[in-house]
């Protein structure tokens, strides 16, 4: 194996993994992906981070290939080395390799959106609109191989959860725009997200719109019932309780507004 050498500064990568795959320099010179097997291969190392045995990535990568995983290993090892070098890159450099293991060099990384997303959506973090702003799609996007399955369900919980919390927050601060934002970007990845439902239930009461309450709790209660078999959780009944008592004050607001006179009495003619 060669012994691990630093990575230039201006051959370190910025690393897109979340949506769209990216890679460029950090001076902005794209690498370009040489397929779909170069690809899958870089997010594969990218996320581990540390040299692994050939076979071991080659069976996560392509575990039914009836011809040896190792044919579309080098396959994919090839065109990676292309698009390195394509991009005027060492690829020694970059990547830390020998005939039994494979991996991508830590001092070749400038930037992982994953490793940024993961800091700014941990459970202490309360910066929940900068992990929102990472996120910019699941995790390999496009790739349908299993070995991503797992990591890609974990981060986009991790999304939802930031989403459910910030539209909370939102909803706290006043601003409504927001938070409806928010929960229905959640409720478009997951109907069964109660939180979603709790927030667009407790802004249809701050409007004073008591249809919209209604329709929203009626619509969280079929989704349950429909898919788990089960009624809305206490906080849900909850949202909705307090909706329902905003409406009334609400109602009664302009009740009184419209009883309001707008101007000096009347004269009274004759007397």
């Amino acid at each position: 194996m060669r012994e691990p050498c630093p990575t230039p500064a201006s051959e370190r990568l910025r690393i897109q993994l979340l949506g769209r795959f990216q890679v460029e320099t950090e001076s902005g010179r794209p690498v370009r992906s040489g397929g779909r097997h170069s690809q899958a291969l870089f997010t594969l190392l990218a996320m581990t981070r540390r040299p692994r045995s050939r076979e071991a990535i080659a069976a996560d990568l392509w575990p039914d290939d009836l011809a040896g995983a190792s044919s579309p290993l080098r396959h994919a090892l090839y065109q990676l080395r292309g698009s390195l070098t394509h991009a005027d890159l060492d690829a020694d450099a970059i990547l830390e390799s020998d005939s039994e293991t494979l991996g991508l060099r830590p001092s070749a990384i400038a930037e992982l959106d994953v490793l940024h997303f993961e800091e700014a959506a941990r459970p202490s973090s309360t910066d929940h609109d900068r992990a929102i702003e990472l996120y910019t799609g699941d995790l390999a996007e496009g790739l349908g191989h299993d070995c991503f399955a797992q990591e890609r369900e974990r981060l986009a919980d991790r999304y939802e959860d930031c989403l459910a919390a910030a539209a909370d927050q939102r909803l706290r601060d006043g601003d409504l725009d927001g938070a409806r934002l928010a929960a229905e970007r959640l409720l478009a990845r997951d109907p069964l997200r109660e939180e979603g439902h709790a927030v667009l239930i407790g802004i249809f009461g701050r409007a004073g719109s008591r249809a919209q309450v209604v329709r929203q709790y009626r619509r969280v209660r079929e989704v349950l019932a429909r898919e788990l078999g089960e009624p809305p959780l206490p906080e849900t009944d909850a949202a909705y309780r307090l909706a329902m008592v905003q409406v009334v004050a609400r109602s009664q607001e302009r009740a009184m507004a419209m009883a309001r006179p707008d101007g000096p009495p009347l004269a009274v003619v004759g007397g």
